[in-house]
């Protein structure tokens, strides 16, 4: 590995997928590392197309910059994407580098084939996850759990709210007492 230019700007790209998550742990590792400007955001890897931060980190690079993240899939999960993003880092002049994964080093003669085969496995291992999610999903379901929002009213409210329609009391009334809006009770009702 090539040591860095002490010229060189050393820029980070912090990400992560959800707004539940935080930045610290990459926050920590690329200011440890020297980056000054930290781009950063709270998106998922899964395409790159939607995430400006890393657009606009992009744009920003001049020749000599070196880019640090700490490992491939803060960058992309798609082989595709990391490798245009690695070709448009290499397009400015510039380099890429990951804190936890040494052997990322867009100036050795491997990189390509590293990050193609590094990308793949990231790809690989999101698909995985979604197919245990719907596996799980598919046994949850066999056994009887309902997903989604749980109903606001009882099959005994309901029938009860049935009843009372027909017995002439509105909707007002028996949203006020059931705590529901009167249109929940117009489906209720109408629903029979």
């Amino acid at each position: 590995m090539k040591t860095i230019d002490s010229k060189s700007r050393l820029i980070g790209y912090a990400r992560v997928s959800t707004s539940g998550q935080d930045l610290d742990y990459q926050f920590g590792r690329l200011r440890g590392a020297g980056c000054v400007t930290v781009f950063h955001e709270k998106r998922s890897g899964k395409s790159i197309s939607e995430r400006t931060e890393l657009r606009r980190m992009l744009a920003s690079l001049q020749a000599g910059d070196v880019v640090l993240a700490t490992a491939t899939d803060r960058i992309a999960r798609d082989p595709l994407d990391l490798l245009n993003v690695m070709n448009a880092v290499k397009a400015s002049g510039a380099g890429l580098r990951l804190l936890d994964e040494p052997f990322i080093d867009t100036t050795s003669e491997m990189s390509d084939l590293v990050m193609f085969i590094v990308g793949w496995a990231g790809r690989w291992h999101r698909k995985r996850i979604l197919e245990n999610t719907s596996q799980g999903r598919e046994l949850a379901k066999c056994r009887g759990v309902r997903f989604g929002r749980k109903p606001k009213l009882t099959k005994e409210q309901c029938a009860d709210i049935v009843r009372l329609r027909r017995l002439g009391v509105t909707s007002t009334t028996l949203a006020g007492r059931y705590h529901v809006s009167p249109s929940t009770i117009s489906r209720v009702s109408t629903a029979v």
